[in-house]
């Protein structure tokens, strides 16, 4: 546990700071259990990480991911079981995140891996004598879709799109640094939507508008053929390992990314091991409207990512003709039909 907090970027303690000004106490027991820490190894990335044509700042893991949406929960309801629904709504993701979603042909949603976070926790002893000596049921803390405060659908701003907004920005878009985190952050508060639900937003129109020009990078990027390809390339070299009997499924959950990245490049497949070698050194992907002969190429539409924050008691695109504009652009985005690796 201490090796964890150790071991942090200062940049990852400060934005903690931001989001909370302490860690609750209660939260520690929780965290230093073996399927959170197994965390610590997935990439909040989704293998962007391992690629040299997407940028990367910093490593991001999905333990201070999910550290991170339980802050923001904390921070906003002070209420345990939302926060540890937060804390546990990643549990049951695998080795390459997202890129198993792919695998599974679930690129559209990407929720399939979501499927055993119960059989998760219910299977680890550690955690369910922690809820018990909480007083805390299973069903309440294994679905953080019940709390709106914590997941929502797409466009509203929940505390896990909000902490990827924020996280990714510093490790990746370079859209926000940590003033720019903490003066957003600090103009948020619990508001009622046009449902009457609560939901997180803003007070200032400004600082609104600040959030979406700066968000909107993240939806860019998540819409790039580059993030496109690198994810289903990962999903087919894990497809490879496992029909090829280098790996069972369930490795993906016992093996770190980087233990799987070494069986990769080493293996006696050459088929499987070259191609992932100059995948990792790609500086520039390909990208055109006809598919390319003799190349590893993609033509895929993946789940649109994007935020339309309350302000007030008003979506952000009925007081902000500029948001409106932002939003109406990414919504109408299209990349290239197909982009493929030249190797």
């Amino acid at each position: 546990m201490e090796d964890y907090f150790d071991n942090l970027k200062p940049i990852i303690k400060q934005y903690f700071k931001i989001l909370n000004e302490e860690i609750p106490v209660f939260l520690y027991d929780y965290i230093n259990t073996k399927p959170m820490l197994r965390l610590n190894s997935v990439s909040a990335l989704v293998g962007s990480d391992y690629v040299k044509f997407i940028n990367v700042n910093f490593p991001y893991t999905t333990l201070s991911h999910s550290i991170g949406v339980a802050l923001i929960i904390w921070h906003f309801t002070h209420d345990k079981k939302q926060t540890l629904a937060g804390l546990f709504h990643d549990i049951a993701t695998p080795a390459f995140k997202h890129c198993i979603d792919f695998l599974n042909g679930d690129y559209e949603k990407q929720e399939s891996t979501e499927e055993l976070t119960t059989e998760i926790i219910k299977n680890s002893e550690e955690i369910m004598t922690l809820l018990d000596r909480d007083g805390i049921n299973l069903n309440e803390i294994n679905d953080y879709k019940i709390y709106p405060i914590a997941d929502n659908d797409t466009p509203k701003l929940s505390a896990d799109r909000l902490e990827y907004t924020f996280s990714d920005a510093l490790t990746m878009t370079n859209a926000f640094n940590l003033d720019d985190i903490k003066e957003i952050y600090n103009n948020l508060s619990v508001l009622k939507n046009e449902e009457e639900i609560d939901e997180i937003g803003f007070s200032d129109l400004k600082i609104a508008e600040k959030f979406e020009e700066g968000a909107s990078k993240l939806w860019f990027l998540l819409q790039s053929n580059e993030d496109i390809l690198k994810s289903q390339f990962i999903a087919d070299t894990v497809k490879k390992l496992i029909e090829n009997g280098l790996i069972y499924k369930d490795d993906l959950y016992r093996l770190t990314e980087k233990e799987i990245i070494e069986i990769i490049e080493n293996c006696e497949y050459k088929d499987i091991s070259e191609p992932f070698k100059n995948f990792r050194e790609v500086l520039k992907i390909n990208e055109g409207e006809k598919a390319p002969k003799d190349k590893y190429f993609i033509s895929l539409k993946v789940k649109k990512r994007y935020i339309n924050a309350l302000v007030n008691d008003k979506r952000v695109t009925e007081v902000s003709s500029k948001a409106k504009v932002l939003i109406e652009e990414f919504l109408n985005f299209k990349s290239p039909t197909f982009a493929w690796f030249d190797f």
